[in-house]
Parts: structure tokens; sequence; C-alpha cells
């Protein structure tokens, strides 16, 4: 299969996973639509040498690091937009999540990204840690304070499972 013909379907079959757990760490649509799409250009640009069993991990990789590099890069600056649309797009956290998400969009962007991959993408503190490229005991750390971070904004008792 040639190059851009495998990566196409790739991208097809991946794309709705990759704006899903990007709005899981930014919690705007629009704003996990652009993490998406940035993160496939940055895999495309590599495609040739990325092995295919590794692709996935490789994906996840990319978003979760422009996603902490666009925390870095833009804190503190306003973010002016247009009209609110009426209605958000679908397809990410249901009703009954949304007090979860709203809790976990408190939660300090390093520390939310080391939840997304242990708890949404069941990641062990390993892989965590070579996707992230920090240590095992930064996402240690990080995941305590996360998880307790989350506790205090949502208001009540959250254990690991409530957050899967």
């Amino acid at each position: 299969m040639r190059r851009d013909e495998e990566f196409s379907e790739f991208f097809t079959s991946r794309f709705d996973w990759a704006r899903r757990t990007a709005y899981a760490l930014c919690g705007d649509w629009s704003e996990a639509e652009e993490l998406a799409q940035n993160t496939f250009v940055k895999a495309y640009a590599k495609w040739s040498s990325v092995r295919r069993e590794s692709a996935d991990a490789y994906v996840r990789t990319i978003l979760t690091r422009l996603f902490l590099d666009t925390r870095r890069r833009v804190r503190g600056r306003e973010h002016p937009v247009a009209d609110v649309p009426e209605h958000g797009v679908g397809g990410g956290f249901t009703e009954q999540d949304s007090r979860l998400h709203d809790a976990l969009q408190r939660v300090p962007p390093k520390q939310r990204a080391v939840l997304v991959l242990r708890y949404v993408h069941d990641l062990s503190i390993e892989q965590t840690a070579a996707e992230l490229g920090c240590s095992q005991g930064n996402v240690k750390s990080q995941t305590a304070r996360g998880l307790a971070t989350l506790r205090e904004a949502y208001g009540s008792p959250v254990n690991s499972e409530s957050v899967r």
C-alpha cells in the first residue's frame, strides 16, 4: 500500500479517537479539532519512519505534547472568539459525565495530561512517563496531585474507577 493511502486509512480510523482525547485534555471542541489536526500533520511528516504497530502511541504522544506546549505558550493571554455557537459538537462526555468533565478542566494541564493518559487511555506509569518524556516518579506525583485536585474540584469522593 502506498504511503499516502496507508496514512489516509490510519487518519480516517483514528481521527475521532484523537479528537476525543484532545477534548478530554483541553475541554473545548474547537481547540480539540485543531490539536487533532496538528497532530496528524506532524504524524504525516514522519509517517515513513513510524512503526505501524506503535502508530497509536506515536500519535497520542504528539497530541499530549502539543496540548502541553499550547498551555505553556498561551498562559495569561486572552482568547477572543466570535459568536458562541448555540450547540457544541457532540461525541465527548455525556450529560452525566459533565460534572466530572468540568472538574477535570480545573486540574492543571500537566496533571490533566497524566490523568487522561493513565485513566482514559489506561497506560501504565512507565508508558505515561515515556509518552511525556519525564520520570516515573514525576508521573506518580502528578497523578497523586491531579487526583487530589480532581477530588476537590468534583466536590465528592472520586476514585480511579470514576475517571475511567
